[in-house]
This record gives structure tokens, C-alpha cells and sequence, in this order.
């Protein structure tokens, strides 16, 4: 438990500083491809549950059937289409960050387009996408070079802007409720059944050496350091180990607890059990091996792993992970959702970690991400103060959104996934 940890005073992003979106490209084009795009989404929203409202009075949507369709509403329909065309689905979450298109109620919009996402191009012009699709930016491969910054770019973006709508344990993370419609004084305990669970799962009691990649706000190592565990936990974000650290402390946890600002690659020892809760989200396809490999390292012959994991459908993963998203450039640089499929060929091809259990609850992070977004409206002014202009709020509304509408629609679920070291020959 020796290897020293990151410079604590590498420069991070500054968080405060967000792309210009306002302009719109005005060549010919970007008025060609959103013409072309323009034809596209009318085409596709025409088929889904979603009232599209133009300016000239035009709508386009399926027919209503006698229902109440979610209403996104065009106010800038030459604009959307270009960034549509000129930038696709980044295009779209961009629009939004402008107000090219707004709705009383986003969800609600994005989850027909997220259930028909597959189905929204037509199959001949999907089999271009890698012509007219980005790729990833080198500078943001989770390398051990790179990853501290991608993760400053979210997770160092302010202790205050988390807090505004985190519940007090400051869990960013799908909670555990025991009854639907969840509501906000039921998130707390929550999520302290949702890190319990992982923490029997891994079998974590007094005297276990646990180990936690990705930290958080330290509600995980608190709990386990209340079992009476010997905890060790690694972050790469400066203000979650300095808000974690504090919050160790004043519980009077600081002797069971070790928080190290360090990359998952450079950690040594032995560990009874291992918990990492929605952190293999951030450490890339091309690091999937590396991330499991050194889980095995450190765990010892009987131990457990418990993981947290946010999934995709195998082959949408396979479809997309080349592709450079709105939620890449704008919120987790780097990262990739990984499918079920995908972890087990992984540890059963590179490691001797094979899963034991396995609990899907996707309809417990709809929840989860309605009950933050709803708090994060209600505390707009407050996050202002912190000094994060409106496109910032924007960005963060389509985010949660968008988000929620995963889950919403079955496209995302979030698993725990329980993984066993079996012995070797």
C-alpha cells in the first residue's frame, strides 16, 4: 500500500470554460448536409411517439391515437438541421445546449428516439457511418498519460456543483429503492442498500482488506470501515479525494481508511475483496483487458469482486465504440458503456475472475437520474452562483435527460455484477 500517489497539482481542465455553440456553419456545406439531415429526422420522428412542432405550424410524429405525445418544439429549424448535419447526434445535444429546440418535458422526447435508436438511419447509410463519423481524439485514450485529465474534466468540476443535487451521502451512482414512484427522501437510504448489497456480495466484514477503484465522495469506504474493514480506495479526481479525505475524518474513520489520488494500473498489494461501482464505464474499450487483469493481480485465491456497471446491448457497443458522442465530448471524455457479452469474454479470456451473480436494475437508475435532474432545476440559481452560465445548465439538464431516457427505454441497465477468483491449475 506504498506506491506513491499523482501530482496533486497537475492542471485540470477549467471547468468553467465551454465551446461556443452559438455561431452556426453557414457554407455550402453545412446547408447541403442539413438539408439532407432535415429530410432524415422528419422521416425517422415520423414514426415515433413524439409530437415535433416546426414555426411555420408544420408537425411531425406518429399519430397521437387519441394520446398525449411529448412536444419538442423547433424554434430554429435551419440551425438544427446543420448542426444535425454537420455534426449528427453531437449536433443534436448541441442544438439543445443553444435552444435551436426545446420540450416541456425532454425525457420524455428522448426516450422514443433512444428505444428506436438502432432503427433511426436507414441500415445503407448506417453501414457509412465510419466516412462521416468521428472518431475518438487520441489525446482522450484512457492512457495513464491521459486519463487524470478526462476525469478533471468531470469529476473536478466543483465539490459545490455535486452537492447541489446529490443527497447527503454524495453517492453519484443508481440507487437501491424499495418502492416506485422513488421519492427524494428515500434516495439517501437508497443508496446506502444499493452499497450494502455490494458489500455482502464481496463478502466485506471486520478485518477484510477491501479495495475500491474509484472512490467517489467516500460513502462506500465509510460503510465498509463501519464493518470494521481495513479500506483502501484510489481516485483520479483531486476534489473527491479532498472531500473524501474530510469526511473519513470526521467521522473518526481515519486509521481504517486510505484514500490515494493514483490510476488503477499502479496499485500493489493484496486485497481480500475489491468493490469498483460505475468506474469500468470510464476506462475505455482499449483498457478493458488491462482494467480486469490487474482486478485479478491484487485479489487473493477466494476472494470476490463486486461491480457496479452501467451496460449496453452487445452488439450497439460493437456499432459505437469507435464513435466520438455528445457524451464524450461534453461530459465523460474517454469512455465507453461496456455490455454484459463483453466482460465475460474478457475475464474468461484474460483473467481467472468468473462471475457468480449478477442483478440487473435499470428502472433504478431512471429513478435515481429524475429525482438529481429534478434537484438540479430546483437549485438553478444556486448553480449559478458557482458560476456556470446557462449553456453550462443546458448541457447538464440534456445530459441528466438524456441519460434517463436511456434507462427509460430499455436501451441502458445498471448491473451488479459479482465476480469470483477461481483457483489456478
Amino acid at each position: 500500500m506504498t506506491a506513491p500517489e499523482l501530482d496533486d497539482t497537475a492542471p485540470v481542465v477549467d471547468a468553467h470554460r465551454w465551446p461556443d455553440i452559438a455561431g452556426v456553419r453557414a457554407d455550402r456545406h453545412a446547408r447541403v448536409a442539413g438539408a439532407v439531415a432535415d429530410r432524415l429526422f422528419r422521416r425517422a420522428a415520423s414514426r415515433l411517439d413524439v409530437r415535433v412542432e416546426y414555426p411555420d405550424g408544420t408537425v411531425v410524429g406518429a399519430a397521437a391515437r387519441g394520446r398525449i405525445l411529448p412536444r419538442m418544439i423547433i424554434r430554429r429549424p435551419e440551425a438544427f438541421a446543420r448542426r444535425l448535419g454537420t455534426a449528427g447526434l453531437i449536433g443534436f445535444g448541441e442544438a439543445y445546449m443553444a435552444g435551436d429546440w426545446t420540450a416541456p418535458d425532454p425525457v420524455a422526447v428522448l426516450t422514443p428516439f433512444a428505444a428506436e435508436v438502432d432503427r433511426l438511419i436507414p441500415r445503407p447509410l448506417q453501414r457509412l457511418r465510419r466516412l462521416f463519423v468521428a472518431g475518438h481524439p487520441a489525446a482522450e485514450r484512457n492512457s495513464e498519460k491521459n486519463t487524470r485529465s478526462n476525469i478533471s474534466r468531470h469529476y473536478d468540476l466543483s465539490n459545490d456543483l455535486f452537492e447541489s443535487f446529490l443527497d447527503e451521502t454524495l453517492t453519484y451512482s443508481s440507487a437501491l429503492f424499495d418502492e416506485f414512484p422513488a421519492r427524494w427522501d428515500d434516495l439517501a437510504q437508497a443508496q446506502r442498500r444499493k452499497i450494502d448489497r455490494l458489500l455482502d456480495a464481496a463478502r466485506v466484514g471486520p478485518g477484510t482488506r477491501l479495495l475500491e477503484v474509484g472512490t467517489g465522495w467516500g460513502e462506500l469506504s465509510l460503510r465498509a470501515a463501519q464493518r470494521g474493514a481495513q479500506v483502501r480506495s484510489v481516485t483520479l479526481s483531486s476534489e473527491q479525494q479532498e472531500l473524501a479525505r474530510l469526511r473519513i475524518a470526521e467521522a473518526g474513520l481515519g486509521d481504517a481508511v486510505q484514500i490515494d489520488l493514483l490510476d488503477y494500473r499502479a496499485i500493489d498489494g493484496e486485497y481480500d475483496a475489491i468493490v469498483s461501482v460505475e468506474m469500468i464505464e470510464a476506462v475505455g474499450y482499449d483498457y478493458w483487458p488491462t482494467y480486469f487483469r490487474v482486478l485479478d493481480r491484487l485479489l487473493r485465491p477466494g476472494g470476490r469482486v463486486a461491480l457496479q456497471a452501467i451496460t449496453m446491448p452487445h452488439e450497439r457497443m460493437l456499432a459505437t465504440r469507435d464513435t466520438y458522442t455528445w457524451i464524450h465530448k461534453y461530459v465523460f471524455p474517454g469512455g465507453l458503456l461496456p455490455s454484459t457479452e463483453a466482460i465475460e469474454t474478457i475475464t474468461r479470456d484474460h483473467t481467472s475472475l468468473r462471475t457468480v451473480d449478477r442483478l440487473g436494475f435499470g428502472e433504478h437508475y431512471a429513478e435515481t437520474l429524475r429525482l438529481w435532474r429534478e434537484r438540479f432545476t430546483a437549485k438553478s440559481d444556486r448553480v449559478t452562483a458557482l458560476g456556470f452560465d446557462a449553456t453550462f445548465r443546458r448541457m447538464w439538464d440534456f445530459y441528466l435527460a438524456y441519460s434517463e431516457a436511456g434507462f427509460r427505454s430499455g436501451y441502458l441497465d445498471v448491473q451488479h455484477i459479482v465476480l469470483a477468483k477461481e483457483a489456478r491449475p
